[in-house]
Order: structure tokens, then sequence, then C-alpha cells
């Protein structure tokens, strides 16, 4: 009998895991990845967030630069033509900046994660009145920087055409 359920359970580890992947496929695997999806966006530039490591940003295809936790946005640049106006709001994840940022007021644009604290999903928001809300939990967050519920916030500073986002 020992035997029996030795074979058994040696037959379901061989063949269930091939059954499971063959219905759910790579999706399944890297939906349930617990790793950060911002370094899988490598658009051919110098470090991993996407952006190139010079200082001209009139030459970045993509309007913005880092260097070490100092990003530089070009403000100007087509990609964040959405913070133009007051309540303009974007996510940044398209471009390879794993932020969501807001337009405050003329002078200032809050930078804010786009990692959903409640279970880690980036890229799924929605800005409803002040709140992000995280569409994969419908879990809403703050905007105001200021409350247990809000969105962990970037230090930003507007410095002429460009936004300094230090993270």
């Amino acid at each position: 009998m020992k035997k029996k359920l030795e074979n058994r359970r040696e037959f379901l580890k061989k063949v269930c895991p091939t059954i499971a992947f063959a219905f759910f496929g790579l999706s399944f695997l890297e939906a349930c990845s617990s790793g950060d999806d911002s370094g899988n966006y490598n658009p051919g530039n110098d470090d991993q967030n996407g952006g190139s490591n010079n200082n001209d940003n009139n030459n970045d295809p993509l309007g913005y630069t880092s260097s070490g936790s100092i990003f530089t946005i070009d403000l100007n640049h087509p990609n964040f033509s959405n913070l133009s106006s007051v309540g303009g709001w974007m996510n940044g994840y398209n471009i390879g900046l794993s932020m969501l940022f807001l337009r405050i007021s003329s002078d200032h644009i809050q930078a804010y994660t786009n990692v959903c604290p409640h279970q880690g999903t980036q890229n799924q928001w929605q800005l409803i009145g002040s709140n992000f809300r995280c569409n994969s939990h419908n879990n809403t967050y703050d905007s105001s920087c200021e409350t247990s519920n809000s969105l962990p916030c970037f230090s930003t500073n507007i410095d002429g055409d460009n936004l300094i986002v230090a993270t």
C-alpha cells in the first residue's frame, strides 16, 4: 500500500506542474511575481529606470534623466504634457518610471510610488477626486501625502522647466 502511495505522489509531482503550465502559461507565472516590474522595461538607455545618465534633457527621448536616486524631468517634453495644467496626472510606468505624478498647483507637482501598498501591484491606477484607486484591488489612497492612507510620496521641486524628484 505504501508503494502505491509513493508512486501516486511521484506521478502527481511530475505531471501536475506540466498540466498547470499548459493551462495558465507564462502569464500566470509573471502575474504572481513578487518582484518589481519596473526593471523589466529597458528602452536601451544606460540606467535600469529607462532614462539616460547624461544631463542633457534635450537629447533624452523619454524626457527625463537620472543620477542615482535623483530624477530630472523635462516638463516641456511631450511625455509629460498631462502635467501642464492643475489636476493633470500621469503614470510614468510606460516610459520606465515607477512613479505617479499629479499637478497639485501651478508651482507644485507631487510624485508618488507606482506600487500599491496593499499587494505591490503596479500600473493599475485611476485618479478619482483627490484619491488614487488601485484597480487591481479597488483600494484607494489619499494624494495628500499627509495621512496614514496616502501613497508613499517622493520629494519634488520645480526648477524652471524641470521637475526634480528625489526617490
